[in-house]
């Protein structure tokens, strides 16, 4: 899919730099890949919060009647 967008053309080749891509677009496919990946990451730790822990339970004693 052909997307033309208004790029920083700082912040692009510094990306392609320091990410030592080929292409602008490979530098751009990696930064939406981390992207994505770092919301990922957050959703997951956002469902910490909601888990309700069991104060009594013992995960040593669990541990040993295995």
């Amino acid at each position: 899919m052909a997307t033309n967008l208004q790029l920083d053309d700082r912040l692009i080749q510094q990306a392609v730099t320091l990410g030592k891509h080929r292409t602008k677009k490979a530098a751009v496919t990696q930064a939406l890949t981390d992207y994505i990946g770092h919301l990922r990451q957050q959703k997951v730790l956002s469902m910490f919060e909601k888990v309700d822990m069991d104060s009594r339970y013992d995960y040593k004693r669990q541990r040993n009647h295995s």
